[in-house]
């Protein structure tokens, strides 16, 4: 599961490279269903990545792993995937060393997501349990909250639960950490349901799966809270399922985690009996995700470097991030031909990973935990 959750997520960040639109993929006026659906299928990944962290951080525990080693390795790692987000991951974004405005994405959101994490894992996992069900839940209720409502804390706000920017110019928070903590957390408690016989746990991820999926459907039908952003009638039907379907993503509102989370359990559940040649060749790419996501960046962004050269006869940096208006009017391809890049990164990326998987197996190294 984490190695198609890595895989959609290149999808996302190729089309980002290499797409001739210049509108996101949410706009339903600009944009088509089949847009809208290569976008929403990669709506998985970052829940489904919280939530598999936390289950490794509750496995880890499962096996008796000292709780105060827990802690020094959480904090440590979550450092480690600040310094990431911030400083190298940039040069793979850019292809050069300007850091600023600076980006604080995934990594920044899982950085402190662990740090925190850290002291949640010291709690009896029940009050862990309420604490994620009751943020996941509950925390549309502070949409309203502006950041000016807090005066010269405004930024902090925006650390927790609006994005924008907390220096500006300089750094701009797009994942802020409520309630990705939450679904973290989430993941940490659902770990304890692999000490259960694998039916039991299966049935319970299969059961849950669904009663979020139903809750989601009836939360978006009826237009009431769990999103800011009601669903319409659109100029097809195509266009009206994915306006229903459009919910917002950061911060995550409740639908949106409803409508993500239940089908990754039940993906969990569905697939622990799979095994084949695709289950090897996914899992080669679930079992390294911090290396092939920030390899894989680097790799996305050569990808749009190829196509500006075949195109406009030029080498020159995509700046999707620090100045997308730059890019030319020739620059860029439609949807077959961002699947093809798409597909050509992940299998290039396929050797690298599998070799350094096989580095992991074969030592123990302490650097290697932390890629």
């Amino acid at each position: 599961v984490r190695g198609a959750i890595m895989v959609l997520m290149a999808l996302d960040h190729v089309r980002d490279f290499v797409t001739e639109l210049r509108f996101p993929p949410e706009n339903l006026a600009q944009g088509t269903a089949a847009l809208f659906a290569t976008r929403w299928f990669t709506h998985f990944c970052a829940p489904g990545f919280f939530l598999l962290a936390g289950v490794g951080i509750g496995l880890a525990l499962n096996r008796r792993r000292n709780p105060a080693e827990m802690t020094r390795y959480l904090l440590t790692r979550g450092l480690w995937l600040l310094v990431l987000e911030l400083v190298i991951t940039p040069v793979g974004w850019r292809f050069g060393l300007d850091l600023f405005p600076a980006f604080a994405l995934v990594l920044w959101a899982l950085g402190w997501s662990m740090i925190l994490m850290a002291l949640l894992v010291h709690l009896p996992r029940t009050a862990v349990a309420a604490i994620a069900v009751v943020t996941i839940a509950g925390h549309n209720v502070l949409d309203g909250v502006q950041p000016a409502a807090f005066g010269s804390l405004a930024w902090l706000w925006n650390v927790l639960h609006v994005p924008g920017f907390v220096i500006p110019g300089k750094l701009l928070i797009a994942y802020p950490l409520i309630p990705w903590i939450a679904v973290m957390a989430l993941g940490y408690v659902v770990a304890r349901c692999y000490d259960w016989d694998a039916e039991r746990r299966r049935r319970l991820f299969v059961t849950i799966g669904v009663i979020a999926v139903a809750s989601f459907i009836v939360l978006r039908f009826v237009n009431g809270y769990g999103n800011p952003d009601p669903w319409t009638s659109q100029r097809t039907s195509a266009l009206t399922v994915a306006s229903f379907l459009n919910v917002r993503k950061y911060p995550p509102s409740l639908d949106f985690l409803l409508m993500t989370l239940g089908p990754v359990l039940i993906a969990l559940a569905l697939t622990e009996r799979i095994r084949g040649k695709a289950a090897r060749w996914l899992s080669v790419y679930g079992r390294v995700p911090l290396f092939f996501y920030a390899t894989h960046i680097f790799a996305a962004h050569l990808a749009a470097v190829v196509v500006a050269l075949f195109q406009g006869g030029e080498l020159r940096r995509i700046a999707i991030f620090t100045d997308p208006t730059s890019l030319p009017d020739w620059f860029g391809v439609g949807l077959p031909g961002v699947y093809l890049a798409w597909a050509i990164v992940v299998v290039a990326l396929y050797f690298p990973c599998r070799a350094f998987a096989r580095l992991k197996e074969r030592r123990r190294d302490w650097w290697l935990q932390y890629l």
